[in-house]
């Protein structure tokens, strides 16, 4: 079964999962095949960021803690 659409001269596991209409309380559905793609259920955290000219960015908090663990890491040097 396909999962979303790949993106055209992207390398695998990249998609297109569509788009989603904000409700009147600011709430957006994320589909279904993303959820199962990245394991999302009911009651999960995620975290939102957004930048001003580049848009929203919709992920799991971890992804984001061990990203800033490897920036922060090199702070105190070797």
């Amino acid at each position: 079964m396909a999962i979303g659409k790949h993106l055209l001269g992207k390398t695998k596991g990249k998609y297109v999962f569509g788009t989603v209409r904000v409700g009147e309380k600011g709430q957006i559905v994320i589909p279904r095949d993303a959820r199962r793609v990245f394991n999302i259920q009911a009651g999960d955290t995620l975290l939102v960021l957004g930048d001003a000219e580049n848009g929203l960015i919709v992920t799991r908090p971890e992804v984001i803690d061990e990203v800033a663990t490897k920036i922060l890491g090199n702070i105190n040097g070797p």
